[in-house]
């Protein structure tokens, strides 16, 4: 094999010239005969690297994949530091970071120091299966044979091999659907290589264990967006969503790897020990021990070029700040989309929403958002109502407002083939629907029977879609009123696997290079449209069930067709982690499962769960019996009462993690190692979690369990703890302060100005911190006005403060500090509240000595206000 370097040092440019070598070299191509590859390097700012391989001069342009990264990474200079005949040693900036290209075999190395973080090719799997003209086409003819005989080579393992056609190349069926394949086969594959590493995550979506499986004899991890029915847990295949991004961490380090490829991917993970690892003479000094674990990590996608993004953290808070350098933050929602959601396929008109309604308020309970499926649109045309069963939309969406609640109904991406219907009418002559391979439109079968299917990667269509939303043009509607997109897989009944045909075309690019950004662009166009109805002004909320990496910045994700099962509930803690480890921190699955009728303790403990999940949403199947939440007897009514009034109790610190997740993306629901990066009894857990840092949360997730066992990280202690009578563990850590509303009404709406609590949990030291964050919780005034509170919240030496954190915001509030509870000091003799102007009062308190917690009652200051409370 030979490696041709050529290069400059901003980036670094290789031609690789790979071709295979035998005795007779009479027999094979030099390496000017051969297929070349175009290797460019660079080194990222924020301690990134990116790979990407080309074909030099491919028949014509692979697929890059556009719209994903916010802008162009910006790059750092390379420069080389050693090279021989064989190697090329590159500094990668700080810490004696370097990489290490190879020529014989080839191969990539990042090393810091004398350690290996990660090497790529090191078991020799890159493939590319470059493009070509098929034997028998005009194209040939055209071209000659002698041009032909040079693209009819498949790269793999750096070797050329002469190819005959063989069955599938050119033709591929499965069932009764034929992929045309107009370009043959164009597979793309590496490998990496990860020593010291024993424990991976990430690559959503699966119903699978939050640490990824060792896939040696089975399956690897699939990454295709599908609509899967009734989906089987602990299995590696594909689901509605797919972000090719993989978190290795280890007690040394945390590192992700980021595949942007939109094409069906495949991830094999093998475990393995790490043998000795040397590079040459000039690098004798790196060496692995053969004792070390290692865990070696192939990618393979069905199209597109290699384009890796190598995160080297070290900290996992560092790979969260870096991937979001790459792809955005998690957008920043309305308050009230952190509340309570209900919703089933399909409330049956507008005066059974009106009695939903009416039974929320009958029984105590809040809520922000009643849900609409399918049935509520005339004869599932989206952007419509049915005539019969929701004749008069405003007035239904008026009285939801009166009670300061909203709606959001489902607008979904296929389109009925109706010419009496103006959707339909406007994309066809606008020329806007994905063709199928011979150039007219493409059609299939969905819910409203033969359907178009816009052509999201359009941006002139997105543009018109995000028009429709406009209060002139989705006639009914109104600004309580927010959007659902399902089926954007796309879903396709009859097609192969239930999606598109992999050759239907959008524009000049096949569905199988574009398949995986289909529900991000139909996302995506949705938020804009309902920011472009308000002028700008106001935070859309859109949930979407396919989503790929960058999705985080247009909504909220759900886990799909969920079922009413214990293991379903199981799971949703690990899909949920999951995705929140690749950036999208907005998820939540179907409380009480979507299909089958949950018992009512199963019940309870979904909503106890989904309560303390990002997302929180109830969904039923239409077959289902109804399962509002008061349909199970009173005593059960309390249960589910209490669980989702503790969500709305917190729903201030709900806010402020994902004010801090839309800032530095660091996710809101996260497993325990990312706070505990050294403590090993962390790396598997996922029966348990952390809501920011200060909330450690173990749902109940077995059937008739009267306790759970858990594990307290930084005491590290396993701890069991009772759960009769209902309830949930839920833990604050020692050492932080989290500011609740404890004023519960219908809606999170309703209690914007109410006053706040503090809750003090006192470390071993006597300290604690937080944050409190308000604005006016559904515009985007915090971001273009800086109209915004954020305060900083500490004790220390008996002294509890109230810090700026943003003096050039300027916003008020109508919220006080109603109460202050400090839990685990002593009763003080004296309380004491200082105020900015220097004027300063006595505290009533209260010290319940048997539970150690100290209870101060109306500081009556202003929630943006300086103060000081001391005891003595």
């Amino acid at each position: 094999k030979y490696v041709v370097l050529s290069f400059s040092l901003l980036p670094l440019i290789l031609l690789l010239c790979l071709s295979a070598q035998a005795v007779d070299r009479s027999n094979f191509k030099t390496c000017d005969q051969s297929v070349r590859l175009l290797l460019e390097l660079y080194r990222l700012q924020g301690n990134m690297t990116r790979v990407k391989i080309n074909e030099l001069k491919p028949l014509k342009p692979r697929y890059e994949v556009p719209d994903v990264l916010i802008s162009d990474p910006i790059t750092e200079a390379l420069s080389v530091v050693a090279q021989d005949e064989n190697s090329l040693v590159l500094s990668l900036g700080g810490k004696d970071q370097r990489l290490i290209v190879s020529a014989q075999p080839f191969r990539l190395d990042i090393v810091e120091g004398p350690q290996v973080l990660m090497s790529l090719n090191s078991r020799g799997l890159l493939a590319f299966e470059h493009l070509r003209a098929r034997k028998d086409t005009e194209s040939e003819q055209a071209t000659g044979q002698e041009n032909v005989e040079q693209q009819t080579n498949e790269v793999c393992d750096g070797q050329i091999k002469e190819e005959e056609d063989k069955p599938g190349m050119w033709e591929e069926t499965f069932k009764s659907h034929t992929d045309s394949k107009p370009n043959g086969p164009s597979s793309i594959s590496l490998d990496f290589s990860l020593p010291g590493v024993e424990h991976v995550y990430g690559i959503p979506e699966h119903a699978d264990t939050l640490k990824l499986k060792n896939t040696d004899g089975s399956d690897p991890y699939r990454l295709y967006n599908l609509d899967v029915f009734q989906y089987e847990l602990h299995n590696p295949m594909a689901l509605y969503g797919a972000v090719p991004v993989l978190i290795s961490h280890s007690n040394d380090r945390t590192m992700g790897i980021f595949w942007l490829n939109a094409a069906e991917t495949w991830v094999d993970i093998s475990s393995n020990t790490a043998g000795k690892t040397v590079f040459g003479k000039i690098l004798d000094f790196v060496q692995v021990s053969n004792e070390v674990p290692q865990t070696d990590v192939r990618w393979i996608s069905e199209s597109g070029l290699i384009d890796v993004f190598i995160m080297l953290g070290p900290k996992p808070a560092d790979v969260f700040t870096q991937y979001a350098s790459l792809t955005g933050t998690q957008s920043f929602p309305p308050l009230s989309a952190l509340a309570y959601h209900q919703c089933r396929w399909n409330y049956n008109d507008q005066e059974d929403v009106k009695t939903v309604d009416q039974g929320f308020d009958e029984h105590d309970i809040p809520y922000d958002f009643i849900w609409l499926d399918i049935e509520h649109a005339d004869g599932k045309r989206y952007f419509t109502w049915d005539p019969s069963n929701f004749p008069q939309p405003k007035e239904m969406l008026q009285g939801l407002m009166d009670k300061r609640r909203k709606l959001v109904a489902i607008v979904d991406p296929h389109i009925r083939v109706d010419s009496g219907y103006k959707i339909h009418n406007e994309i066809r002559s606008k020329n806007f629907y994905v063709k199928n391979k011979d150039g007219g439109d493409y059609e299939g079968w969905c819910w409203p029977g033969n359907s178009g299917y816009p052509d999201f990667t359009n941006p002139e269509m997105r543009a018109w879609w995000a028009s429709q939303f406009a209060y002139d043009q989705y006639e009914g509607s109104m600004e309580n009123q927010y959007i659902w997109n399902d089926m954007n897989e796309p879903s396709v009944f009859n097609g192969p696997e239930v999606t598109m045909h992999k050759d239907a075309l959008h524009g000049v690019w096949e569905h199988r290079d574009v398949h995986n950004l289909y529900g991000l662009y139909v996302q995506k166009a949705t938020a804009d449209g309902l920011i472009l109805r308000s002028g700008g002004v106001q935070r859309p909320f859109v949930l979407t069930r396919a989503f790929f990496a960058g999705s985080q910045r247009y909504g909220a994700v759900w886990t799909g067709d969920n079922a009413a099962e214990w293991g379903h509930l199981k799971v949703s803690i690990p899909m949920c982690l999951s995705l929140g480890l690749v950036g999208i921190s907005f998820c939540g699955a179907d409380v009480g499962g979507f299909f089958k009728h949950p018992s009512a303790e199963l019940l309870v403990r979904w909503y106890q769960a989904g309560a303390y999940q990002p997302f929180f949403r109830a969904h039923a199947h239409i077959d289902t019996p109804r399962r509002e939440p008061w349909l199970f007897g009173p005593e059960n009514t309390a249960l589910i009462r209490e669980a989702i009034r503790q969500r709305y109790a917190l729903l201030p610190y709900w806010y402020q993690l994902f004010y801090n997740t839309h800032r530095t993306g660091q996710p809101v629901m996260r497993p325990l190692w990312v706070e505990y990066p050294d403590d090993v009894a962390t790396f598997s857990i996922e029966d348990e979690y952390l809501i920011g840092k200060d909330l450690l949360v173990h749902p109940v997730t077995d059937e008739g369990a009267t306790g759970v066992t858990a594990y307290l990280p930084g005491k590290g202690e396993v701890m069991c703890f009772s759960t009769l009578n209902g309830t949930i563990p839920v833990f604050q850590r020692g050492g932080s302060i989290i500011c609740r509303k404890d004023r519960v009404r219908r809606s999170s709406s309703c209690m914007e100005n109410d006053p706040y609590t503090l809750y003090v949990a006192l470390s071993s030291q006597g300290s604690a911190e937080g944050e409190l964050y308000i604005d006016d919780f559904h515009t985007f005034s915090f971001e273009e006005a800086k109209q915004f509170v954020h305060r900083h919240l500490s004790f220390s030496a008996n002294t509890l403060s109230s810090r700026n954190l943003a003096p050039d915001s300027q916003f008020s509030t109508a919220s006080w500090i109603e109460k202050i509870v400090i839990i685990g000091g002593s009763q003080p003799s004296s309380v004491t509240l200082k105020n900015a102007d220097g004027t300063e009062s006595a505290l009533e308190f209260e010290f319940d000595s048997t539970l150690a917690v100290l209870t101060l009652r109306k500081p009556g200051v202003n929630a943006a206000a300086d103060w000081t409370v001391v005891l003595r």
